[in-house]
């Protein structure tokens, strides 16, 4: 099993680490990728889906990514104690008909000593939004690193 760093139990520099490289890995949109930051056996909750393991997560991530055209995603730590973590985030995309949506959620994250993540809860709401009220384009710049998220 190869390490995660920053691992548990974490400070507010290494959580916010955590929440970056993830915010980082999903920006890729490559479900291969994403899963090796999760135990061979992590549980996730994605919305009404319930999943175990990285194989299902790359099918999980691979349906969405297909699903979620021009996905852009943003993170932000919530709180975090010992080896879990909350954030919040929001992301953009839109639809085979070209429907732009913003989706609002919440995480809460629990680590292995290894610094994989081994449970993933996950809530999120959507919102229908028209293209000029987009404000998520792309992986966050450099610049940007460390900025909150408004609430709307």
């Amino acid at each position: 099993m190869n390490a995660r760093p920053p691992l548990p139990p974490f400070t507010l520099e290494t959580a916010r680490q955590k929440v970056q490289a993830a915010e980082d890995a999903w920006n890729t949109r490559d479900p291969h990728k994403v899963s090796l930051a999760y135990t061979e056996d992590s549980v996730w909750r994605n919305r009404d889906a319930f999943v175990t393991g990285r194989a299902e997560i790359v099918d999980l991530l691979t349906r969405k990514w297909q699903r979620e055209l021009e996905y852009a995603l943003r993170k932000s730590l919530w709180t975090f104690e010992g080896n879990r973590i909350a954030v919040r985030f929001q992301y953009e995309c839109h639809d085979a008909e070209g429907q732009w949506w913003r989706s609002y959620g919440n995480e809460l994250w629990e680590f292995d000593s290894q610094g994989l993540m081994s449970r993933r809860e996950a809530s999120i709401n959507d919102v229908r939004i028209a293209e000029s009220d987009r404000r998520i384009f792309g992986p966050r710049p450099e610049s940007e690193r460390g900025a909150g998220i408004p609430l709307r």
